[in-house]
């Protein structure tokens, strides 16, 4: 053994594993995640829930456990996340890191509500959020709450009406917050044509544009 470069017989030889600095940023790189981890520690991270799912397969059942969570900085960034596993904490992790990729910019309105009221229909749920004046707070759905704390959104007025089942509740919400989905006056949002009432209104100003679809316009000219 000795030639080989092993000397088990040798009772002062004592294996110690190697210190390293690099531990919690290859944790981090591991998960292809565009914060480090001091980035991550400072965000805001809210577990929605977590329940327990069955796949039918050709095989039999399988059963998982799906968590959804949502991440945010408190300043106009926001994003949420689903994960699957066996393991509750594994499938808390993978939402976690799925949020943190899914992370977008929302528009404020003075840093603090929304720029115009809003409203959207997601399955059964449908959703409506309004601006609000300054200390007003956030009156809403609790999920809602959430997302809205995790955006730095401190002053808005929210409905449910119809399913208030959480997944769509918070899918809806962030289908108005990070525009691009049907904007107002451009149509149906799929390639359809807009609203006749629209006909013969003329041209509209940057402003207008801007509050009703929710967000800044940047010119691509140079």
């Amino acid at each position: 053994m000795a030639s080989d470069g092993l000397d088990l017989e040798n009772e002062d030889l004592e294996w110690k594993p190697e210190e390293t600095d690099e531990t919690e940023e290859e944790q981090s790189s591991n998960l292809n995640l565009p914060l480090g981890p001091k980035g991550l520690n400072e965000l805001y991270r809210f577990p929605i829930f977590s329940r327990r799912v069955t796949q039918q397969t050709g095989k039999g059942k399988i059963h998982r456990i799906y968590s959804m969570v949502i991440v945010g900085n408190g300043d106009g960034l926001v994003g949420y996340g689903e994960g699957k596993d066996e393991d509750s904490s594994r499938a808390e992790a993978k939402a976690f890191s799925e949020a943190v990729r899914n992370m977008d910019w929302v528009e404020r309105f003075e840093k603090r509500t929304v720029w115009t009221e809003m409203e959207t229909k997601l399955g059964a749920t449908r959703v409506i959020l309004r601006p609000r004046p300054v200390g007003f707070g956030l009156r809403c759905n609790p999920n809602l709450h959430q997302v809205l704390k995790a955006a730095g959104i401190k002053d808005v007025s929210a409905k449910v009406w119809g399913s208030r089942n959480p997944v769509n509740v918070i899918k809806a919400a962030f289908r108005m917050l990070q525009a691009g989905n049907a904007p107002l006056a451009m149509g149906d949002g799929v390639g359809g044509k807009g609203r006749k009432l629209n006909k013969g209104s003329g041209a509209r100003s940057k402003d207008e544009v801007e509050r009703e679809r929710g967000r800044r316009l940047v010119s691509l000219r140079k």
